[in-house]
């Protein structure tokens, strides 16, 4: 199991890891001046510096594990901009951007929409309803699964599944501490034979039972690794980037046969984000 990211890195050649396509955002403006989630404590001291530093090795590591990292601009004035994953869902070439319930936020959306726009992305919509993005969905290769209970509108689901094109199942969320699914569940592995890591207890009974029969061999993460954000991982089918503190979950998977990476991001958690809030991803 690997425990840091170092150089040790660069010798791995696992059979099943896929290259992915990343965009990320600088935590150049990053602070806690407001709260829109449990996690967030504006009277508690961040370390913009020891931030950015956390920020850059989740990137290096990404690059090291050798996969593509495109930035956009961060803002003055949207501190939250770092956590990426929030602004688009990308399948193929069609992307669904951005609508954010915290009018703290809302101002992210249109950066993330001009920079598709540079890039070419004709199919590019901007959504009717709230929506998180991949905050509150994860694609499987198959199916979107598609949280709300907290941010995203249960509305938004079905417009994510008419711009996608994808099937789209819907999850709730009980637990304000996970406030979006990303917080809760994390894909490990797509396509036919998808395998997922989460937390049951952050769903309400319905969703629970909903997962049990779409993923009965699905990792189960305890409450002691959901409480550092451990299901705020980051996989590309074999290497696995999660908070350093879920140890508990990096030993279930690698006892699956994953590879964990375990990074430092007690910065970026202040403001209720981990490796995957920082991490949208193109799939293509």
């Amino acid at each position: 199991m690997t425990v840091t990211a170092g150089p040790a890195l660069e010798t791995l050649a696992p059979p099943h890891t896929t290259t992915r396509h990343y965009v990320m955002c600088a935590p150049k403006y990053f602070t806690v001046e407001y709260s829109i989630n449990p996690w967030m404590d504006p009277g508690t001291p961040v370390d913009a510096d020891l931030a950015m530093a956390q920020w850059s090795e989740l990137k290096r590591t990404y690059e090291r594990l050798g996969h593509v990292v495109e930035l956009v601009e961060p803002q003055p004035g949207l501190p939250d901009m770092v956590f990426a994953a929030n602004s688009a869902t990308v399948i193929d070439d069609r992307v669904l951007g951005a609508r954010f319930r915290a009018p703290q936020r809302a101002a992210e959306a249109e950066h993330f929409r001009r920079w598709f726009v540079t890039r070419g992305y004709r199919n590019l919509v901007m959504p009717s309803r709230i929506n998180e993005a991949e905050g509150d969905f994860a694609w499987t290769g198959r199916v979107l699964l598609a949280g709300s209970g907290f941010r995203t509108d249960p509305e938004a689901h079905a417009e994510a599944q008419e711009v996608l094109g994808v099937p789209v199942v819907s999850l709730r969320l009980v637990d304000p501490r996970y406030y979006h699914l990303d917080t809760a569940l994390f894909v490990l592995e797509r396509g036919e034979r998808a395998q997922i890591a989460y937390f049951p207890d952050a769903f309400s009974p319905g969703s629970r039972r909903v997962l049990e029969r779409m993923f009965p061999d699905a990792v189960i993460a305890d409450a002691t690794d959901a409480a550092c954000l451990g299901l705020n991982g980051v996989s590309d089918g074999r290497h696995v980037v999660l908070p350093a503190e879920a140890t508990g979950l990096a030993a279930q998977l690698a006892a699956r046969g994953y590879e964990p990476v375990l990074l430092d991001i007690s910065e970026l958690r202040k403001s209720g984000g981990g490796p995957k809030c920082c991490t949208m991803e193109l799939h293509a």
